[in-house]
C-alpha cells in the first residue's frame, strides 16, 4: 500500500512522502551556513586595529563556520536521503552529484592557481594536484589541504559522501523504523569519541586557528573519514521524519539548542569543540525545518531572497575565500601590505565590501557555470516520444508522480 502525501491535516507523526513536499527552508538556511563560513575567515583575518576588539572577535566567531560547515556536511545526508528516487542507479546518481560540485571547483581551483603564479606563489604539485582531483583532504599537510582554493578541502568529504551514499542509504533504509533513534544515538556517542581517539595523535605543532594540535585539528575536523559520521546522521534523520518517528520538535527549540550548542564549542578546550558539540541539534534544526515545510508553514528562511541566496550560496562559498586572498583584503598580499588592519569602521567597511564582491561573483559562478552545467548534464536525457498511435497522436502524457518531482533544497552541494 502507498504511503498518502503529507498535509497539515496530518496528524503529528504521520510518515512523510517526499516527494510530494517541497523544502525551501532549508535552502534558505544554506545561505545562513555560507555567511557563517564567511565570518570565521574574517574572524581570523584579525583585521581590527584594536587588538582586543580582534581577541574578542576570534575568541567568540571563529568557530561559527565550523558550525556551517557541519550543517553543510548533515544537510547532505538529509536532502539526498529525501530527494532519492526509486530505480537511480548510481550512474545517474554520480553524474548529477558531480555536475553540481566539479565544474564550479574546477573554475575555482583554476583561478586560485592563475591567482597564486599572479600573486608570486610558489606553485607545486602538492598544492596543485591533490585539490584538482578532491582529495587533499585526506593528507594532513596544510599546503595541500589548502590547495588553490581553501574551502575546496570540504569537497574532498562531499565527494566521499557521494561515493557512500548507495551503500549508507541501503543499509540505513533497512533499519526498522522503530530503532532509527537508536542508531541517532550511536552516531552522537561516535562524534564524542572521535576527539577522545584524536588524544593519541601528537599533541603539536599546533593548528595556525585554533588552540588544537595540527594533527588533532585534521583527524577531527578535515579527515573524511571521520566527517562521515556528519553525513550519516543527516541520512538517519530524514529516515526518522519519512518514517513518521519525529518527536514534535520546533525550529525555535532546534535554534535554542544549536546556540548551546554553539556555546559549547567556543568553551570547550583541544578538539572536544571543533565538531560533536552541534551535530545533535543541526540534525534537529534541519528535521524541525523540513517538517515545517511539508505542512506549509511560515518561515523566514523560506522567503523568495532568501531562497535566491540559497540557490547562490554554493558558488558564494566556493568563490569567497579567494576574494578575501586577493581582493581589498589582501590576506595573500606579499608585501608590506600583509596584516593591514583598519580602525573599527574600516574594518566592518572591509568586511561588507568584500562580503559584496563575494557575493557578486558567486552569483557569476552560479549564472555562468554552476546552472548551465546542471542543465547540462544534472539531467536524464529525455527518452524518444512513444511513436504515434492509429489515431495519429501519442496519447496522454503520463502525469508526473512524486518521484518526479526534486524539492526546493534537494540540490545542496
Amino acid at each position: 500500500m502507498s504511503q498518502k502525501p503529507h498535509s497539515s491535516a496530518s496528524p503529528p507523526g504521520s510518515p512523510v512522502l517526499p516527494g510530494s513536499s517541497r523544502l525551501p527552508s532549508l535552502t534558505g538556511m544554506r545561505f545562513v551556513a555560507a555567511i557563517l563560513v564567511f565570518v570565521t575567515h574574517a574572524a581570523v583575518a584579525k583585521l581590527f586595529a584594536d587588538d582586543s576588539l580582534n581577541d574578542v572577535v576570534v575568541r567568540y566567531t571563529s568557530r561559527a563556520g565550523y558550525l556551517g560547515v557541519g550543517f553543510f556536511f548533515v544537510l547532505s545526508g538529509f536532502v539526498l536521503t529525501w530527494s532519492a528516487k526509486a530505480g537511480d542507479g548510481p550512474r545517474r546518481f554520480y553524474r548529477r552529484r558531480l555536475a553540481k560540485i566539479y565544474p564550479n571547483h574546477f573554475v575555482t581551483w583554476l583561478a586560485g592557481m592563475l591567482l597564486m603564479i599572479w600573486a608570486g606563489t610558489a606553485v607545486t604539485a602538492g598544492n596543485t594536484v591533490p585539490s584538482l582531483f578532491l582529495v587533499q583532504s585526506w593528507v594532513p599537510q596544510l599546503d595541500v589541504l589548502a590547495g588553490t582554493n581553501g574551502p575546496s578541502w570540504s569537497l574532498s568529504c562531499e565527494l566521499l559522501f557521494y561515493l557512500s551514499f548507495p551503500l549508507l542509504h541501503g543499509l540505513i533504509r533497512r533499519i526498522r523504523p522503530e530503532r532509527l533513534w537508536m542508531w541517532v544515538g550511536i552516531v552522537i556517542a561516535a562524534f564524542v569519541a572521535v576527539p577522545l581517539v584524536a588524544q593519541l595523535l601528537p599533541g603539536s605543532p599546533d593548528s595556525p586557528w585554533q588552540p588544537v594540535s595540527w594533527w588533532r585539528y585534521w583527524f577531527v575536523y578535515f579527515l573524511p573519514a571521520t566527517r562521515v559520521l556528519d553525513f550519516a546522521l543527516g541520512i538517519l534523520m530524514a529516515r526518522v521524519v519519512m518514517t513518521g518517528r519525529w518527536i514534535g520538535m520546533k525550529q525555535l527549540p532546534a535554534l535554542a539548542l544549536l546556540a548551546a550548542g554553539y556555546a559549547l564549542m567556543v568553551f570547550l578546550p583541544d578538539a572536544w569543540g571543533l565538531v560533536a558539540p552541534t551535530a545533535l541539534p543541526i540534525a534537529l534544526l534541519i528535521a524541525a525545518a523540513a517538517v515545517a515545510d511539508t505542512k506549509g508553514g511560515r518561515s523566514p528562511f523560506a522567503t523568495r531572497p532568501m531562497i535566491w541566496l540559497g540557490e547562490v550560496s554554493f558558488a558564494f562559498y566556493i568563490v569567497h575565500f579567494l576574494v578575501f586572498q586577493y581582493g581589498p583584503m589582501g590576506l595573500a598580499a606579499t608585501d608590506s601590505s600583509a596584516g593591514r588592519t583598519w580602525d573599527t569602521p574600516g574594518a566592518l567597511g572591509i568586511m561588507a565590501l568584500t562580503f559584496a564582491l563575494a557575493l557578486f561573483f558567486g552569483w557569476l559562478l552560479y549564472v555562468l557555470v554552476e546552472r548551465p552545467a546542471m542543465r547540462r548534464f544534472g539531467r536524464p536525457r529525455r527518452r524518444p516520444e512513444p511513436a504515434a498511435g492509429p489515431a495519429g497522436s501519442a496519447g496522454p502524457a503520463a502525469p508526473a508522480g512524486p518521484a518526479s518531482r526534486q524539492p526546493v533544497g534537494a540540490d545542496q552541494r
